[in-house]
């Protein structure tokens, strides 16, 4: 059983956050700050370091859930879009932004394509689960 799973999320996602703030391989694109996360957001985020939250929550995502695609997460990430007077309606987030946060952490050794049975999609690798470990000691 990993060490990951047991420890509380939101402290772990803070401190790797943390920790990937100081690679420049997991740089925050220019067009990041005016960016929505989803269609169904109204602004951009209001955290300056809302990239490497998002970076860190999907690589425990990925860690947990198996292979998993763009797709999966941009359905796990989305939320309900406010319509006014109609009711409301679920909208998937923001496929780019998952698409480019997976790849950079592909280009940092965490993360890989792999086909398991029918599953296709992006696994967390050896050396993402030592860091994800890691990253949950003393927490």
């Amino acid at each position: 059983m990993s060490k990951f799973l047991e420890v509380n999320p939101e402290q772990l996602i803070k401190k790797v956050a943390d920790e990937l703030k100081k690679d420049e391989r997991m740089s925050q694109p220019d067009w990041a700050l005016f960016c929505k996360t989803g269609i169904s957001r109204e602004k951009v985020p209001d955290q300056d370091d809302w990239w490497y939250i998002r970076a860190a929550s999907i690589l425990r995502k990925v860690a947990m859930m198996g292979p998993v695609g763009v797709n999966k997460l941009s359905v796990k990430y989305g939320s309900k879009q406010n319509r006014g007077m109609k009711p409301e309606k679920f909208q998937r987030a923001s496929r780019n932004i998952l698409r480019t946060i997976l790849q950079q952490l592909e280009t940092k050794g965490f993360v890989k394509q792999a086909e398991i049975g029918v599953h296709k999609g992006r696994v967390v690798t050896k050396e993402g689960k030592d860091f994800l470990d890691q990253m949950s000691e003393n927490l």
